[in-house]
């Protein structure tokens, strides 16, 4: 059908009806029109508690998954799928005709032991050198071990894998996650009771990592293969060792005639015995060494052939070809002993072009062996596959895990006979051909996992070279990038993810393609926010949200935005004014509001008008207002203070100032200013206040029995006026203030809390100070200036700090000798040393509501 007609697209109407719009084509030129865009694919999964859409286009989003969507308990797969698991844990056959298998020869006490010490539920590390037959003894014993164990055996690979991905590939062997991948607790929750022999070959990693393997794992037992450079693990973990050594003499002989097929000559007896020196009875350079022997007779054999069709005039006659090969050995001689012990090259040389031009991409490749669907479309021939059985047969790759790599040493000698020559070029053909079946709708991201390793080996190989394109031209490093990485997250091989994306946002750096640097950082903050990560998640999402703006990219910024808003959720905390480091707000995020403690935090202004005062502070920022009043901090606009309700003393009042709690750091941050502030006034006030600036000390000039006032308000005591006794004209002693009291607020009063029971004194005029300042009577009023009216209503605090600051009063003449130093800290007078005036003069206050002090009834 035409997407753009409602009709058959070869009639071109609509049965009879309306004509289309657009004009007709012509036949010749339809097939070379345009066609429809393939749709992206997108892939829905579920990981841990999030929901993650991979999305190739604009990057992937995710959410918090809603609880009907997450899936249940995870169910164990069913004997049918389990056998297919373990097909395709194997590596594939090679097509061609089928090779006899080896026996395996001279390992049955290793055999017996493993399979021992398996049957305790003991695991075992099999240690051997590259080439030593390690993978052929584990299969056997893997054979043997089939059922031992209720979950049976799990085959897995080691190979470039790291703790966390053997621990899911253990739990989605025995468990069904198809689109589900679990948290890490949740998988550490399930393989705890999973119970199975798991054959482990090639680990890269031992220590602690392979500890925290073992101990999360108890019911399983290991089969693990190693070469003896990996760590071992701790002295305690509950692991045997068994080292696996070469051949001896006889055993080499026996398995290089197995592989030859025949019985040895005498002189291929003998250079099997220094084949044997010079390798140290590795059983892969004599399986090696057998093809060697048989591509010899198959080239003899060849020879002969074409001497009975008279080809060549001076062959031997076919009756000397009767007696055997050893009738030519003068013509085709044994290969030299360096040609045994390094033969990748001499074997190639004597393969098809196609099995040649195989390992050519597997060197360029780092050794990787592509999968034989992929070899014609590489190697341009059709029946390239055949090529994989011809490597097989001759030992020149061997299998690791579900594919194949170059055997051990091989890609070394390769290298050496110039198969690495124009590696650059075929590594690009690998990356052009992958990028295009990785991202063909017909593909599936389970195909595009398994094929891994030669996909992100190809991106290892061209992202060094690559440089910025020309003019219409592409990146094949950042195209295949693009393509494979959303096929590893959709196919849950996360470790390949994240390295797809390291590279690809590495190969976009030096291709200067800032789009598609973009697009690998946000990846790679959600892959991080799923694997728990936060703030690495935040860092690459910051990244991609800045690059996007710099684009203008909305559409893969408003997916950024909203990853990075679940960012902030899952950490608890959002970025300072809610923009992220590129500048950019961030939607949906919660902002952290102050909450003041139970009852309001209490208010502390100072008469200077600084902010808040931290416990412990001195000086002016330690003056603290009385009563039921409240005040707004001038540091930080934000915060809601109060202040408690009045009662009891002010003593009990002042004492019950604490630490200023705040709900925020930058409300923290701004009260921790303001006190420090507030501390170095208070310091140069106290500085100021104890400096000897008369000669006399401060202490002496107070008084027993001081006039005063009684405040009104809340029982504070509240300092007279200075004024001259007589002459209105004199000018008035101002009282300087001493030490800080008990409650930290400074004043020349050493009058103790009022108390209820106060009675008047028996001297009404008090006691005259060595410095003769005079005291108004207690019964005047006297108007404040204007300056002291806006402090007063400013803050209440300021006229009790100065209502404590009392002054002594002259009206006593007969007391005129100095007092003693008094204490100010401690001094308790008694109730019965107050002057009636005073009373008299608090009552009058309260009566009238103008106390001299300024404060109101």
């Amino acid at each position: 059908m035409d997407p753009n007609t409602r009709g058959p697209e070869e009639y071109g109407h609509d049965d009879g009806q309306a004509q289309s719009k657009r004009p007709p084509r012509d036949a010749l030129t339809q097939d070379f029109d345009r066609h429809a865009p393939v749709l992206a694919r997108t892939v829905q999964l579920v990981s841990g508690d999030f929901l993650l859409t991979v999305n190739p286009v604009d990057g992937s989003e995710i959410e918090n998954c809603p609880p009907g969507e997450l899936p249940g308990q995870p169910v164990k797969h069913p004997p049918a799928e389990r056998a297919a698991i373990d097909r395709a844990a194997r590596p594939p056959v090679p097509p061609g005709p089928s090779l006899p298998r080896l026996p395996m020869l001279h390992r049955d006490d290793e055999r017996g032991r493993l399979v021992r010490l398996l049957a305790r539920g003991r695991s075992v590390r099999l240690t051997g050198a590259p080439g030593s037959g390690r993978t052929t003894l584990l299969d056997a014993v893997a054979e043997d071990c089939a059922d031992l164990a209720p979950d049976g055996v799990v085959r897995l690979s080691g190979f470039r894998r790291t703790v966390d991905d053997l621990l899911y590939e253990l739990f989605a062997a025995v468990y069904s996650t198809r689109l589900f991948r679990p948290a890490r607790q949740q998988i550490l929750d399930t393989v705890r009771d999973i119970g199975a022999v798991v054959v482990l070959d090639d680990l890269e990693f031992g220590g602690i990592v392979l500890d925290e393997l073992l101990d999360a794992t108890p019911e399983c037992a290991f089969l693990i293969g190693a070469t003896p450079d990996i760590p071992m693990p701790s002295a305690d973990a509950p692991l045997e060792e068994i080292v696996l050594g070469g051949f001896d003499r006889a055993a080499a002989e026996q398995l290089l005639e197995r592989a030859v097929g025949r019985e040895l000559t005498e002189d291929e007896s003998n250079w099997a015995g220094d084949l044997w020196f010079e390798s140290e009875g590795l059983p892969l350079r004599f399986t090696q060494a057998g093809a060697l022997l048989r591509q010899r007779d198959r080239q003899r054999a060849g020879a002969d052939a074409v001497d009975e069709f008279g080809v060549f005039q001076d062959a031997p006659s076919l009756v000397d070809a009767s007696f055997g090969p050893a009738a030519h050995e003068h013509d085709l001689p044994l290969p030299s002993l360096a040609e045994g012990a390094a033969p990748a090259a001499l074997l190639a040389s004597r393969l098809s072009s196609s099995a040649r031009e195989t390992l050519r991409f597997a060197v360029a490749l780092g050794g990787e062996i592509p999968h034989q669907a992929h070899l014609p479309a590489l190697v341009g021939d059709t029946h390239a596959d055949a090529a994989l059985g011809e490597l097989v047969g001759c030992a020149l790759v061997t299998p690791v895990g579900a594919r194949y790599r170059l055997a051990a040493g091989a890609r070394t000698q390769l290298e050496a006979a110039g198969y690495a020559d124009d590696a650059e070029t075929r590594a690009d053909a690998a990356a052009q051909h992958y990028a295009w079946w990785a991202g063909h709708p017909s593909v599936t991201p389970e195909r595009v996992s398994a094929e891994a390793d030669a996909v992100l080996a190809a991106l290892t190989a061209l992202v060094p070279v690559t440089t910025p394109p020309g003019e219409g031209e592409e990146s094949a490093a950042v195209v295949l990038a693009r393509q494979a990485a959303p096929a590893f997250a959709a196919g849950q091989r996360w470790s390949a993810w994240e390295r797809a994306l390291r590279a690809g946002a590495e190969a976009a750096g030096l291709a200067a393609e800032t789009g598609e640097q973009a697009y690998f950082h946000h990846e790679l903050g959600v892959l991080a926010l799923c694997s728990g990560q936060l703030e690495r998640a935040r860092a690459e999402l910051e990244a991609s949200i800045g690059l996007r703006n710099v684009l203008a990219d909305k559409r893969g910024t408003v997916a950024g935005r909203r990853a990075l808003a679940l960012v902030a959720d899952r950490s608890g905390a959002t970025p300072p004014g809610g923009r992220t480091a590129a500048g950019e707000e961030v939607p949906d995020a919660r902002h952290e509001e102050s909450a003041p403690p139970p009852g309001g935090v209490p208010s502390a202004y100072t008469p200077l008008g600084f902010g808040v005062v931290g416990p412990g502070a001195t000086g002016a920022g330690a003056a603290i207002g009385g009563g039921g009043s409240s005040s707004a901090l001038p540091v930080n606009d934000t915060t809601l203070v109060t202040h408690r309700p009045g009662g009891g003393s002010p003593a009990h009042r002042l004492g019950g100032l604490r630490t200023l709690v705040g709900g925020a750091r930058r409300n923290l941050v701004a009260t921790g200013a303001g006190a420090l502030l507030a501390a170095v006034l208070g310091t140069v006030v106290t500085l100021g206040a104890t400096s000897d600036r008369s000669g006399d000390t401060p202490a002496e000039r107070v008084g027993v029995n001081p006039s005063a006032s009684e405040g009104v308000d809340d029982g504070g005591l509240s300092a007279d006026r200075p004024k001259t006794g007589e002459d209105d004209d004199a000018p008035a002693a101002v009282p300087e203030p001493t030490d800080p009291g008990p409650d930290g607020a400074y004043g020349t009063s050493d009058d103790p809390a009022p108390t209820d029971s106060a009675e008047p004194s028996d001297d009404p005029s008090g006691t005259d100070g060595p410095t003769k300042s005079a005291s108004p009577s207690p019964t005047k009023s006297t108007k404040p200036t204007p300056s002291e009216s806006e402090s007063e209503s400013a803050s209440p605090s300021a006229s009790e700090s100065e209502s404590e600051s009392a002054s002594p009063s002259p009206s006593d003449p007969s007391s005129q000798a100095p007092t003693p130093p008094v204490d100010t800290n401690t001094m308790s007078a008694p109730a019965n040393s107050r002057p009636a005036e005073s009373t008299s003069s608090a009552d009058a206050s309260a009566n009238t509501g103008d106390s001299p002090s300024g404060t109101p009834a």
